[in-house]
């Protein structure tokens, strides 16, 4: 007589004994089969499965699972997960405002208010690499101008970016740009004269605006948002900071 085997049980039974021979190196009473991920891009949105097992001795009812930060959605998780039984949460993540080494970390919260943790490590690469993120406007009024220059170009150094302002930046800023190549030297500095197509774009404020919530401070943070016709779901910014005079 043929055997019949229980794929369902069989999985299950896998899933258990390696979140088991996981919790030699975890005390937690639910522990997940490590997982990673080599690379995403910016603006993906990608599917994830964890697996893990209750090795707590006693049932536990879930009451919700979030991601510690953002850009997670979507997640569906047992309401009770079963002692010496496995379980999975599924989720999706959204990678857009994500660059380079990441960390997502997923929590589960019991009826009892207690957190269970499990984390996934990847990275996100970014279409466009700035050689500068952060522009000091120094003591700054209402009406003052400001300019910076940097440079950027497409991470693969293939081809020249096509950035602009961002509808909601261009209230507070203006750029100007020129196509240039370049060269980096083993100490991070770029010149002109170089292999590399890239962008050297000149920031500029137009009169930074003072409202809402930064009317009850006097530090600045603006963050400028570019968009790329070519990337459209990444998300390149720089950051301006200051102190309001």
């Amino acid at each position: 007589m043929k055997k019949i085997f229980n794929s369902c049980g069989l999985i299950r039974a896998s899933v258990v004994a390696a979140a088991l021979a996981s919790a030699a190196f975890a005390a937690s009473p639910i522990t997940f089969v490590p997982q990673s991920f080599d690379e995403v891009n910016q603006g993906d949105v990608k599917h994830f499965v964890l697996k893990g097992a209750n090795i707590s001795g006693k049932d536990i009812k879930l009451e919700t699972v979030m991601c510690q930060g953002t850009g997670c959605s979507n997640f569906t998780y047992p309401a009770t997960v079963s002692n010496n039984n496995g379980l999975v949460v599924e989720f999706d993540m959204d990678f857009s405002d994500k660059e380079g080494p990441v960390n997502v970390v997923v929590i589960l919260v019991d009826t009892n208010g207690k957190t269970y943790s499990a984390s996934i490590d990847g990275f996100v690469k970014a279409p466009f690499f700035f050689n500068e993120k952060m522009f000091d406007a120094g003591y700054y009024a209402p009406g003052e101008t400001r300019e910076w220059s940097f440079y950027v170009w497409e991470t693969d150094k293939k081809g020249r970016p096509d950035l602009t302002l961002s509808d909601e930046s261009a209230k507070d800023f203006v750029i100007k740009t020129k196509n240039v190549k370049v060269k980096v030297d083993e100490n991070g500095k770029v010149t002109e004269g170089g292999k590399i197509p890239a962008l050297k774009i000149t920031l500029s404020t137009k009169g930074m605006s003072r409202e809402g919530w930064e009317l009850k401070q006097r530090s600045i943070r603006k963050i400028v948002s570019f968009k790329s016709k070519k990337y459209p779901k990444a998300t390149s910014d720089v950051l301006v900071i200051g102190f309001w005079k």
